[in-house]
């Protein structure tokens, strides 16, 4: 802060970033190749891949499912909205990105909590002159910061169908936080035509004993920013009451990526389930 900088000043965004710390948007950052990330989350992604050697095939393609998906929803389904929480920090073919491409109009609402995100912002807001962007610094955890934030009430009309756009972020909300309470939330808001793709790690596919042990970690209470796997049935649950888009609920390898190359990866490298849903 400056010396003429006044009383009660908001902190700057670099004020609030712990490099000792990893965070999981930079950590994922450093597995699609970035440069965006410290050493904390070189060496909390280096561990994570020594369990899970194909996580950075992972983590390309859930990248890519929320592409396909979002081209999906702006071209097939027509959606000119998209709330997209969980952001992580902008790299190619972001949201908005993708959805513009397909019709210039398209309005899109990027959430984070990352410091390091919120410094890239300026990145994530280049859209085109007929669409807009904003940017939001709230937690997924609290859906009505993010409900009745000015930034959300300016650009979107929740009026109007909406994509909520909750991909790799959901298995970092443990169970005592509520996940499907917070999901079921923001859906609450959203009126009838509206949709949600989600992505979400599973334990499905792993090793037994490595599978029992991320089991264990989800009932014992995983430290932040750390992956809270999932079976199917628990990921279907956030779809619960919502009209499944096909091909349902498949690895984000697997989902609508007939044009992708082939051969595709396996689910059981990839490990990620992918879906996306309409609201009646």
């Amino acid at each position: 802060m400056t010396a003429d900088a006044p009383t009660g000043a908001a902190p700057h965004p670099s004020d609030r970033i712990d490099t000792s710390v990893a965070h999981p948007a930079r950590r994922y950052n450093y597995w699609l190749g970035g440069k965006d990330n410290f050493q904390a989350d070189r060496d909390s992604g280096d561990a994570m891949a020594a369990a899970f050697p194909t996580v950075r095939t992972a983590a390309l393609e859930n990248r890519r499912f929320l592409q396909r998906a979002v081209a999906h929803l702006a071209r097939e389904a027509g959606v000119r909205q998209f709330l997209d929480i969980g952001t992580g920090i902008p790299t190619a073919n972001n949201t908005h990105d993708v959805a513009q491409a397909v019709t210039p109009q398209a309005r899109v609402v990027y959430v984070d909590n990352d410091p390091i995100v919120l410094a890239h912002a300026r990145a994530l807001l280049t859209s085109s002159a007929e669409g807009a962007t904003a940017y939001i610094d709230a937690d997924l955890r609290d859906p009505e910061k993010i409900l009745h934030h000015p930034e959300l009430r300016r650009t979107l009309d929740l009026e109007q169908p909406v994509a909520l756009m909750l991909v790799a972020i959901l298995h970092f909300v443990t169970e005592t936080e509520d996940p499907y309470g917070v999901v079921g939330r923001l859906l609450a808001a959203l009126p009838p035509g509206s949709y949600l793709a989600a992505s979400h790690a599973t334990y499905d596919y792993l090793p037994p004993a490595v599978a029992e042990e991320a089991r264990a970690g989800n009932r014992n209470g995983t430290p932040p920013g750390m992956i809270n796997l999932r079976s199917r049935d628990e990921f279907a649950r956030f779809f619960d009451g919502l009209d499944l888009v096909a091909p349902g609920i498949v690895s984000v390898a697997q989902w609508r990526a007939e044009a992708e190359p082939q051969p595709r990866p396996t689910v059981d490298e990839v490990s990620v389930y992918g879906a996306v849903a309409r609201k009646p």
